[in-house]
């Protein structure tokens, strides 16, 4: 018994090691430098939740008809390079959300029409609607799966090119998860500037390439092939701003698709902040040939729909590092080349949601539910401490393991504290007294029946443990269907409520056994407090 009293002690003793270790990156003063530059020691600290240290919760819904629309325009472009050379066509464009329609010239150029449809655009089923004195008539309809595997794309991209955005921003412990309806719930806790947060999550960021038609008056009427856009001209002095008009050829040259960096240069005689892009090499070598046969032309660069710069272009740009020349403040320039980092939304996204949480009221929830825990288990621990003796006070030592075996649970794992995680913390202090009154009940009726202090600590121990184990087992079943169906402070709930049956269960069965055990088997007392 004294060999195996050994084991379980040092056991226990790793077990309040490791959790002591792991909550040290969560202290006030945090780790130190050198802790925090290790690979073996942990990094992880207790997340707060907005609740606690406030922040902003956003729900978006992305617009994921748009991007079956821009997925249909895609497949119009590729289908015609495709036909281009081969198969002569009159009609070649979208027919809504339905797919694509085609009218071809001629009778011999139908079995090579069909055979490159089913070869390249699998994604489409085909359908001859008729021939007409023009031509050969087809609806290429999208199918269902491809339509779906679209909608999934376009949220994934959505979700991830929001968290490069976020992460770029540089908030820490950002939650990013996808909700059914194609929605995505973001939580931006400790969030100075939530106005700029939320510009930069909803910036499409569509980087577009194309030429200036300096020939025609962007005041008077647009000649077809062209678009009137605007340049946006703002006032140093005043920060008015005006719409400038510019004529620009509808032909997309090269997008931002092909961009790999972008940063901020200021290698301008004003100081003026640019931003400098750079292309992959399949984007350099589209660049070098749109420079090389416009030189003398204005090329505008335009994002969102709106002209930053219209450079003319001097010599053919060979290294694929064009620089995005605007009147921008050094704000500007950083948020833009973020975006272009990013990488642009395949899909508009809109807001349906929005919360936002001072960091005052923030500490005002940490105060109450710090205030509530502490007050809550200082009368456990008095109660306990009166009405079982020393019995109580070994229990008192099994709880505030408890606690620090909670926290250090949090931490491993990285979840985030909330204010029901709060609770749900002041819930396993009850549960974990429970399982020790069940004991210590069982320890006195053994007693009463005349047995000896270490059989009744043996007796009651084993008869308590059953039904310690079922209540503990339902509860934790309970936790994990909250966990798994619920959402936001529920989870926090879940989580703290989870790890805090384990470690309850660990306190109140084994830690106070061994203490037990200690006193009346090692040290051999003949009376039990209790």
């Amino acid at each position: 018994m004294s060999k195996n009293l050994s084991w379980r002690g040092l056991i226990i003793a790793i077990l309040i090691i490791i959790a002591l270790l792991y909550l040290i990156p969560s202290t006030p003063g945090g780790a130190p430098q050198w802790w925090t530059g290790s690979d073996i020691l942990p990094q992880e600290k207790v997340h707060l939740g907005l609740d606690l240290q406030g922040g902003m919760h956003l729900m978006l819904e992305v617009e994921v008809l748009a991007a079956v629309e821009h997925d249909l325009e895609r497949f119009v472009d590729e289908i015609k390079e495709t036909l281009r050379g081969e198969i002569r066509y009159g009609l070649l464009e979208r027919d809504g959300l339905r797919g694509i329609k085609v009218m071809i010239y001629r009778e011999e150029d139908k079995a090579p029409f069909i055979e490159k449809i089913e070869s390249y655009f699998r994604e489409f089923d085909i359908k001859e609607t008729g021939a007409t004195e023009k031509g050969i008539n087809f609806d290429l309809i999208l199918t269902d799966e491809a339509k779906k595997e679209i909608i999934a794309e376009a949220n994934d991209q959505v979700r991830q090119t929001i968290n490069n955005r976020i992460d770029q921003f540089g908030v820490a412990e950002a939650d990013i998860r996808p909700m059914p309806g194609n929605r995505i719930q973001i939580q931006l806790p400790g969030i100075d500037d939530p106005e700029r947060a939320k510009d930069l999550i909803l910036q499409v960021a569509v980087l577009e390439f194309k030429i200036v038609d300096d020939e025609n008056d962007p005041n008077g009427s647009v000649p077809a092939g062209d678009e009137r856009l605007y340049e946006i001209i703002r006032n140093k002095e005043t920060g008015a701003e005006t719409k400038r008009p510019i004529l620009v050829k509808k032909r997309t040259l090269l997008t931002g698709e092909f961009i790999t960096d972008a940063g901020i240069t200021t290698n301008n005689q004003y100081r003026q902040p640019w931003v400098s892009m750079t292309f992959n090499k399949q984007g350099a070598k589209k660049f070098e040939r749109i420079t090389g046969e416009n030189i003398g032309k204005n090329l505008a660069i335009i994002l969102d729909g709106v002209v930053k710069s219209y450079p003319t272009i001097r010599v053919k740009i060979t290294d694929g590092k064009p620089v995005i020349q605007g009147t921008f403040t050094m704000e500007e320039a950083r948020d833009l080349s973020l975006v272009l980092r990013s990488g642009s939304l395949t899909a508009p996204i809109k807001f349906i949601e929005e919360r936002t949480v001072g960091p005052s009221l923030g500490q005002d929830s940490i105060n109450k539910g710090f205030n509530s825990m502490m007050v809550g288990g200082l009368i456990v621990i008095i109660f306990m401490a009166i009405y079982y003796k020393l019995s109580g006070l070994i229990a008192d030592i099994a709880l505030m393991l408890n606690v620090i075996f909670i926290m250090a649970g949090l931490a491993a794992v990285g979840a985030t504290l909330t204010l029901p995680g709060i609770a749900g913390i002041i819930l396993t202090i009850g549960m974990a007294v429970d399982a020790n009154v069940l004991i210590f009940e069982r320890i006195r009726e053994e007693l009463k029946l005349g047995k000896t202090p270490r059989t009744a600590i043996e007796s009651g121990f084993s008869k308590a443990i059953i039904t310690i184990l079922d209540a503990n087992v339902t509860t934790f079943i309970a936790a994990l269907v909250l966990f798994q169906f619920g959402t936001g402070p529920v989870k926090g709930f879940a989580v703290t409520l989870s790890i805090g049956i384990v470690a309850s269960f660990i306190t109140a069965v084994f830690i106070t056994r061994l203490i037990f055990d200690f006193f009346y088997v090692r040290l051999n007392w003949k009376k039990i407090s209790i």
